[in-house]
């Protein structure tokens, strides 16, 4: 006798086997504005990144958080804080085709997030490498990806990576030449609508905070509304793993490694005694977190994912 189970599982349809991930979108609400998580993918690399720590510590630090050894990876994200009655402004760029094909998801998922990018009314650059300004123009075309946008931007980042002064200093290093070619390449058609800062309020409810170090004008975003705040915290931390537990970590892109760590101490110690919930370009998607002090260092306590997102009041 055929058992019933077995006919009715034999007219169902193989099951089919996804090739593509869900697109990397996630929306959090900060008193009456909602920050989206852009997810522009990651970045498979290797420790020899990292300086001021024992590579053996490194490993174990990546080991203990059930991180494939021996390299690390890093997330690339990007974020759209959205206001009542303002455009939407995204901060930072993601990394266009200037580096690996696992990166690059911007746009893609600006998309899948109902998010034209010619409605953005401004772009917010935590700095110009090439992973947070790398998407701003069309890689075939060149044409503006934020055609109606101002380009916000600490005025620094410009003095820097439009001198040629400086440009002539780190003639002959390739990763750095290429740095450079990204900021002028990505920057420049922007110059007509560019507004540069140095501290303060940028745009309505969101405060830049001078975070020196990682480049000369490198900068925080601190996001409030009503009672509620979001520090977007830039490239504090590349290798969260390693360096929120051990802050004197630095990485090889810093231009000023010792300021890169006095600043890392400065922000760990603001998100930690203010209790502020975080999010880092580097942190791992959807990237927002709190930090707590845990003996000499720190430790990252992501959010609890929240299905049941708050709609608009």
């Amino acid at each position: 006798m055929t058992d019933p189970r077995e006919q009715a599982a034999a007219s169902l349809p193989n099951a089919e086997i996804p090739n593509t991930q869900i697109p990397g979108v996630y929306h959090r609400r900060i008193g009456d504005m909602v920050v989206s998580a852009i997810s522009d993918g990651y970045l498979d690399g290797n420790l020899e990144v990292l300086i001021n720590v024992d590579r053996s510590e490194a490993e174990r630090l990546l080991g203990e958080a059930f991180r494939p050894l021996p390299g690390r990876r890093t997330s690339v994200n990007t974020f759209v804080v959205r206001a009542p009655g303002q455009p939407a402004v995204v901060i930072d760029a993601g990394s266009g085709t200037y580096l690996f094909d696992t990166a690059g998801q911007q746009q893609k998922n600006l998309a899948a997030a109902g998010i034209d990018a010619k409605d953005i009314g401004a772009v917010l650059l935590t700095h110009m490498h090439p992973d947070h300004a790398g998407g701003l123009l069309d890689p075939d075309t060149k044409a503006l990806l934020f055609p109606n946008a101002e380009l916000v931007v600490h005025e620094k980042e410009l003095a820097h990576w439009l001198d040629e002064g400086e440009y002539a200093k780190i003639a002959g290093n390739p990763m750095h030449e290429r740095f450079f070619g990204c900021a002028r390449e990505q920057v420049t058609p922007y110059l007509g609508q560019t507004r540069p800062f140095t501290a303060g309020e940028v745009m309505p409810g969101i405060h830049a905070i001078d975070c020196p170090g990682h480049t000369p004008g490198h900068s925080s975003f601190l996001i409030t509304s009503g009672n509620e705040s979001l520090l977007i915290w830039g490239d504090t931390v590349h290798v969260p793993e390693v360096q929120v537990a051990l802050p004197e970590t630095g990485v090889t892109y810093d231009i000023d490694p010792a300021g890169a760590i006095a600043t890392r101490r400065r922000i760990f110690d603001m998100a930690a005694s203010e209790r502020l919930l975080v999010a880092g370009l580097h942190l791992h998607f959807p990237a927002f977190s709190w930090l707590k002090r845990q003996g000499a260092g720190y430790a990252l306590v992501p959010e609890a994912w929240d299905q049941a997102f708050r709609p608009a009041p």
